[in-house]
C-alpha cells in the first residue's frame, strides 16, 4: 500500500479547522486501518493543522501511507520558532489572549502531537518556517 494525500491549510481559517484531520482520517478508515492507529494520527495531525491556523500562516500537509507507517508532514513558511526546545514544553503556548479566550493556545499542541505519534522532529528557521515530521507505525 502506498498512497499519499496532500491539503493546504489557511492562515486564521478557524472555520475550516479540523476538516483536514477530518479528511485523513476517512481515508484511513476506507484502507481498513486500525482504529488506535487512526486515533492516533487524527489526534497528532489536529493539533498540527490547528497550529498551522495559528501560529504559522498556514502551510501544507502531506501524509503518506505506506505498508509500515503512516508519515506526516506539516510545512510551512510562517515565521519560525525561535526555541524549540521550550515550544516543545507542556503548557507553553505564544498565543494571545484574543485566542486563549476562544479555546486555543493551550500550550498542547507539540506535547499532544509527540504523545500520539512513535516519531516526531521539528526543524524550524526564525523567519522562514517550521517543517515537522510526525511518523506512527503499523504495528
Amino acid at each position: 500500500m502506498n498512497k499519499v494525500l496532500k491539503y493546504k491549510v489557511e492562515s486564521d481559517d478557524f472555520l475550516n479547522a479540523g476538516k483536514v484531520s477530518d479528511k485523513v482520517r476517512d481515508e484511513l478508515r476506507s484502507l481498513g486501518l486500525d482504529a488506535e492507529i487512526i486515533r492516533r494520527v487524527s489526534l497528532a495531525l489536529y493539533q498540527g493543522e490547528i497550529n498551522m491556523i495559528i501560529h504559522a500562516n498556514g502551510g501544507e500537509i502531506t501524509v503518506e501511507v505506506s505498508d509500515d507507517c503512516i508519515t506526516m508532514q506539516l510545512a510551512d513558511k510562517g515565521p519560525g520558532i525561535s526555541d524549540v526546545e521550550t515550544a516543545m514544553q507542556e503548557g507553553y503556548s505564544t498565543a494571545g489572549e484574543n485566542l486563549r479566550s476562544k479555546g486555543y493556545g493551550e500550550g498542547m499542541g507539540f506535547t499532544t502531537m509527540k504523545k500520539y505519534t512513535d516519531e516526531m522532529t521539528v526543524h524550524s528557521k526564525v523567519g522562514e518556517g517550521t517543517l515537522i515530521s510526525m511518523k506512527v507505525y503499523l504495528k
